[in-house]
Formats: structure tokens, C-alpha cells, sequence
């Protein structure tokens, strides 16, 4: 069988002038902190598993804003001293990024997230390891944010 891409959703979730960010508690990126989000189900729309993910993950709801991009995380078996990774490609996903309004809850870690809350856009900054993350949450706010 020939491995295929697997399509996700995120949700950069803004609260006031603050980004509701997710300890990772599954690879890839296991222990990071990252957007809410996960993959699709079967015969759903990326705006309801958007909505889904961010609720299962947080317990946190939200308006769809819009779409911010599509990225793909291609994710090699180790990484590289260069960044690049190396190796057999492990996981490809393409990652469908949407911006939120809160609209109600507090962040409690669920699903595969081992934590969840609410920062301000540079602890974001700070915390988030992953360039194209870091990318993405700056293109809500500039989109759609304070």
C-alpha cells in the first residue's frame, strides 16, 4: 500500500490580544507547543473538524474567522543537524489553518494535548518551536486579530 498525506485542521484560537496554544502529547512533535487541531473525519467539513478538534483538545468554542493557509508537514524519521530532517519521510500531513474567535470556555487539556492555554502573541513566539507555526499565528493576527 502506498502511503498517502493525511489531511488536519488547526485553529489559531485569538482571545482578546492573546493565542490559545496546546502542549503536544503525541508525535510529531511530541512535548511542543503548537495550534489545536487534528485530523479529519470521514464526510466532514475542515471547518466543522476545525470547530471539533479545537472543542475535543481545549474545551474551548469559537467562531470560524477564516482560512489562514495550507501547509504540509512532511516529517522525516530524525532530524537534521541542518533542520532539514533526514531519512525516510515518517508522516506528511497537510495542515488546513483557520483563525477563531473565542467564544466561550476555559482552556482544559483533552484529548491528545497534554496542556492547553491562552498566551500573549510574543509567549507564542517564544514557546512555539516549529517556523511555520510561528508563521501561521503571526498571519492571524495580522488577518484577523487586534
Amino acid at each position: 500500500m502506498t502511503p498517502h498525506p493525511v489531511p488536519t485542521v488547526g485553529v489559531v484560537c485569538l482571545r482578546g490580544d492573546e493565542v490559545l496554544l496546546i502542549k503536544r502529547g503525541t508525535p510529531p512533535r511530541l512535548n511542543q507547543w503548537s495550534l489545536p487541531g487534528g485530523r479529519l473525519e470521514w464526510g466532514e467539513t475542515t471547518a466543522v473538524a476545525a470547530l471539533r478538534e479545537l472543542k475535543e483538545e481545549t474545551g474551548v468554542e469559537a467562531e470560524l474567522l477564516g482560512l489562514v493557509d495550507v501547509i504540509d508537514g512532511v516529517f522525516p524519521a530524525r532530524p537534521s543537524v541542518d533542520g532539514k530532517g533526514g531519512g525516510e519521510i515518517t508522516r506528511h500531513y497537510v495542515l488546513i489553518d483557520y483563525a477563531a474567535r473565542w467564544s466561550a470556555g476555559e482552556p482544559l487539556a483533552g484529548d491528545d494535548a497534554a496542556d492547553a492555554r491562552f498566551v500573549s502573541r510574543d509567549e507564542a513566539m517564544a514557546l512555539v518551536e516549529w517556523d511555520e507555526t510561528r508563521r501561521v499565528i503571526t498571519e492571524a493576527y495580522e488577518r484577523f486579530g487586534v
